[in-house]
């Protein structure tokens, strides 16, 4: 029987939903007949399985795995922190490697990346003090490195401009102002074949007015709609879009690439190289409208990982190099 380690928790505000999301996933692992390591990263950093575990000691116990399910959201975690642990401890892991772990976090980089490509992203500015700045309009002021929406405010009056910068520094050390963009917003979920393909999956639109805030993602309030009603051309335009930045990032398994759908077209708001995974999320609802159940999802993801090694993904540096 293939034995996963499934990690949850971690340093980030994403602790509780990592925490739900690492249950479900062992959950419905389970229920697909793997067996399941439980591991939990603590809000200090510590590590626990039944009980507490020195680093040393889950390190041992993640290489007595097959294969790492990184259920981890945020900074420490889906930044590519842990697929680094996973390489360095040389064990098969679910999801994207270090370096797209690390820009699809940086929300900056990952607009320059995407706009490298062809991607449209928003009008923005890179802080990185909480010094005056100036009013060109309606803005959403993010924390660079921070998700589920911890920290981001949309600001529609010029007054409120410095309490939302203020505000989102309190979550990290560079913040990002966006022109407000007003059009549908559209998920794609994206999740990679045993065989190294790309599967984009029904799209998601989120039914909503203002912004899709920490509270509406969590209370059960969300307007998800799913399959989003799209004409032919808008859907083609998002499905290639979503793959032409997967690729740049050189993402790996799945991915939730998260679009406003304009006038002018598609334009880029977020990458998730470790989306939420309960039943409920975004990802995995947009696979029940293709015709794939949870467990079965899970049991996807956990066979790429292995595949993905066995094809040798991640290329040895030779020695005269």
């Amino acid at each position: 029987m293939t034995r996963v380690a499934v990690i949850g928790g971690g340093r980030s505000s994403e602790h509780e939903v990592s925490l739900a999301s690492a249950a479900a996933v062992a959950d419905g692992l389970e229920q697909a007949a793997y067996d399941v390591l439980r591991l939990t990263i603590t809000r200090d950093g510590a590590w626990l399985a039944d009980t507490p575990l020195p680093l040393a000691a889950a390190v041992a116990a993640v290489q007595e795995c097959d294969v790492v399910f990184p259920a981890v959201h945020g900074p420490h975690g889906e930044d590519g922190t842990l697929a680094a642990l996973c390489e360095v401890a040389m064990v098969p892991y679910v999801g994207c490697g270090v370096g797209a772990g690390a820009i699809g976090m940086h929300k900056w980089a990952t607009q320059l990346v995407a706009e490298s490509v062809g991607v449209a992203t928003a009008r923005g500015r890179l802080l990185t003090d909480d010094g005056p700045i100036p009013w060109t309009g309606p803005c959403v002021v993010k924390p660079l490195r921070a998700g589920s929406s911890h920290g981001v405010t949309l600001v529609e009056r010029p007054g409120d401009l410095g309490a939302a910068v203020k505000a989102a520094f309190r979550c990290d050390t560079a913040v990002l102002v966006e022109q407000f963009v007003v059009g549908r917003e559209i998920d794609l979920g994206v999740i990679e074949q045993p065989d190294g393909t790309w599967t984009v999956l029904p799209p998601l639109e989120i039914g909503r007015l203002g912004i899709f805030d920490t509270t509406t993602k969590y209370d059960g309030s969300a307007d998800f709609r799913v399959p989003a009603a799209l004409a032919d051309a808008d859907r083609l335009a998002l499905d290639d879009a979503a793959l032409q930045v997967v690729d740049a990032l050189g993402c790996r398994g799945l991915a939730r690439v998260d679009f406003f759908l304009t006038e002018a077209g598609p334009i880029l708001n977020e990458v998730n190289t470790m989306p939420g995974l309960t039943p409920h999320s975004q990802l995995p609802r947009m696979a029940s409208a293709a015709g794939l159940d949870y467990p079965d999802l899970l049991d996807l993801l956990v066979t790429t990982a292995v595949a993905s090694r066995q094809r040798g993904r991640v290329p040895a540096v030779a020695a005269q190099c």
